[in-house]
């Protein structure tokens, strides 16, 4: 794994990160080794976590794996005990697990919508929860939400995504004003459309080719992101650097939201 960029400004610090397994969650997990932190990366899937575990621990980077659903209350719970157990605190957590639904509101399901909201917002509201409770214990912490261009502005076919990414921009203010007293800070960062395995796989979807076509015109830059640009977004925002930033949501969007 390559050094180039890392700055060691998270040096010794414990981090969780949700939804490690792929796209921003993977590349937030490799540039959090390369800035020093000592990881709890979890998912549901567990062979490409484990196997990016492996990957990082040649590089001796400490790092520890939690295979589990966010959306159930005693696995959120032990991503973050994992952390404490392991490192004696939790410094930071990235809440990055989610799914990303296409459809508009006649294609979606009260399935679709409860399994969405399940994951993007009852999920991030768990691991949020009991990683408050973790820092409350040891002074202060930082969390990184993710939210996205979605959770800042309506699109077309993201009746379901959208609106769980609104909770995410909404749980990152609030608790930002309620734990900045006790030294938490709470912000979140809001992807444009970035070239995820997600993305990648939309020319095989019905329409799919036809909306990315669309979409990559619609950002300012005429490109999508990579899923390590909105990870050193992350990094930055989860470091010492940013200390004086809590409730802000930062667009990573090549230029989409200030149209």
């Amino acid at each position: 794994m390559s050094t180039a960029g890392a700055t060691g400004r998270l040096h010794g610090k414990s981090a969780v990160i949700t939804g490690a397994a792929f796209g921003i969650g993977r590349a937030t997990a490799v540039q959090f080794a390369r800035e020093g932190a000592r990881l709890i990366v979890t998912d549901n899937q567990g062979d490409p976590l484990r196997k990016l575990a492996d990957e990082l621990r040649e590089t001796g980077a400490e790092i520890a794996t939690v295979i589990g659903d966010v959306s159930v209350e005693a696995d959120a719970n032990r991503m973050i005990t994992a952390a404490t157990d392991r490192y004696g605190r939790l410094d930071v957590l990235v809440a990055n697990a989610g799914i990303i639904p296409l459809g508009d509101v006649m294609e979606v399901s009260a399935a679709d919508w409860d399994e969405v909201v399940a994951i993007d917002g009852r999920g991030m509201f768990l691991t949020c929860k009991f990683a408050i409770e973790a820092m409350l214990a040891t002074g202060g912490g930082a969390i990184v939400c993710l939210s996205s261009i979605s959770g800042l502005a309506g699109q077309k076919r993201q009746a379901a995504y959208g609106p769980a990414k609104f909770i995410a921009t909404g749980m990152t203010k609030h608790l930002a004003v309620e734990w900045a007293d006790r030294g938490i800070r709470v912000n979140a960062v809001a992807p444009g459309t970035i070239r995820t395995e997600r993305v990648k796989q939309l020319p095989d979807e019905p329409g799919g080719s036809e909306y990315l076509a669309a979409i990559e015109s619609m950002h300012p830059m005429g490109r999508l992101g990579e899923p390590a640009e909105v990870a050193s977004a992350i990094a930055f925002l989860a470091s010492d650097d940013a200390s004086f930033i809590t409730g802000a949501v930062l667009p990573v969007d090549g230029g989409y939201l200030a149209q």
